[in-house]
């Protein structure tokens, strides 16, 4: 029960969140196995046993926490380049149909996780490719995939890594989904066309 509450307050469910030391160091770029070590003393995770790159939690079946760590370039799954293992993409999601959601309470848990030094490479970050727009409104209309248009997101270039934010919103405008990547720069050409394309 501790723990679930622990990780309520942390994810941004709750009212507390506790806030990480800026020495923690993120781990896109680094091997498997230190990314593993790092989930693995990570003090916001509190990874159970047996998780090792991916971490779930859940305090209601309508209040959900996932964090993980893959190999693989952000979007849709291809592997990296230079042959070889590292860790190049890890995200943060949440679903919370009681509370709903915020793109703040997305930046809170990536401070949570990582520290104030992330964070501020994100809050720093330029701007890529932010959606939709009027033009992606207008094709999901047209293409009766209403779906399109009830994302938000956003591209960030930052100094050390790139970032993707994106929330999902119901017809009505309520938040209840949404998930915050934190990815390798080289990867980030790859993400933005997939992006523009879809």
């Amino acid at each position: 029960m501790a723990k679930v509450q622990h990780w309520v307050a942390i994810a941004g469910l709750g009212l507390g969140l506790a806030l990480l030391p800026s020495m923690v160091q993120a781990i896109p770029g680094q091997s498997i196995d230190e990314a593993t070590a790092w989930i693995q003393s990570n003090p916001t995770l509190q990874p159970s046993r047996g998780e090792k790159l991916l971490v779930r939690k859940t305090a209601t079946p309508a209040q959900r926490f996932t964090f993980q760590a893959l190999p693989l370039q952000a979007g849709r799954a291809a592997p990296g380049t230079g042959g070889r293992a590292a860790i190049r993409t890890e995200e943060l999601a949440m679903f919370d149909m009681i509370n709903g959601l915020t793109i703040f309470r997305l930046e809170e848990s990536l401070r949570a996780i990582y520290g104030a030094s992330i964070y501020q490479d994100y809050a720093q970050a330029s701007v890529v490719f932010a959606y939709p727009d009027l033009s992606i409104r207008g094709q999901a209309t047209n293409r009766a995939t209403p779906l399109l248009a009830q994302l938000q997101g956003e591209l960030r270039e930052g100094d050390r890594f790139a970032y993707w934010t994106e929330i999902t919103r119901r017809a009505d405008g309520y938040a209840y989904m949404g998930r915050l990547t934190v990815f390798l720069k080289e990867d980030l050409p790859k993400l933005e066309a997939e992006l523009r394309s879809r």
